[in-house]
């Protein structure tokens, strides 16, 4: 399972739900007939459009506002291999990023990844150590050097300033 967005409040009374997505295939996933996962319960899109900058779904079998609730604030999952997706080069999926440990160039360890932000030129990845302190590292080529999924961390080459 992958999260692919939050569930973040309601649109109308007759149980249609506004998304906030994490993921960048939004218009695959949220495609009607596809199944997410929110809460333990297997839900079906019936129907899918945008409003607002959120992704609006209607699920079958949900005809109002209180069949769905009690999801508002969850995670959206969804089977990661239930859309065929091909990223490219130096692109993951945000679950296989947030939680990994993140380490400087000369092996200093900076914490782990606890979110990630889009802010249009390119991603930024929240870093928390153990002290709660927390630094925000661009997803760039010049600063993020290694991403190892097999070992669960991250190497980067921190630019001036950017520990601070």
């Amino acid at each position: 399972m992958i999260t692919i967005g939050r569930l973040v409040g309601f649109h109308g009374v007759r149980g249609e739900v506004k998304v906030l997505s994490d993921s960048d295939f939004t218009a695959e996933r949220f495609q009607p007939g596809q199944i997410v996962h929110i809460k333990n319960k297997d839900l079906t899109i019936e129907k899918y459009r945008t409003h607002k900058n959120f992704h609006l779904l209607t699920f079958e079998g949900v005809t109002n506002i209180n069949d769905v609730e009690g999801l508002k604030d969850e995670d959206v999952l969804q089977d990661a291999e239930s859309v065929e997706l091909m990223l490219e080069e130096g692109e993951f999926h945000f679950s296989e990023i947030i939680g990994l440990a993140v380490f400087t160039d000369d092996g200093k360890a900076l914490g782990h990844v606890t979110d990630i932000f889009q802010t249009g030129a390119n991603d930024v990845w929240a870093v928390r150590d153990d002290n709660n302190k927390e630094y925000m590292i661009p997803y760039i080529e010049d600063v993020v050097t290694e991403i190892d999924l097999e070992n669960e961390k991250i190497i980067i080459t921190p630019m001036e300033g950017l520990l601070e």
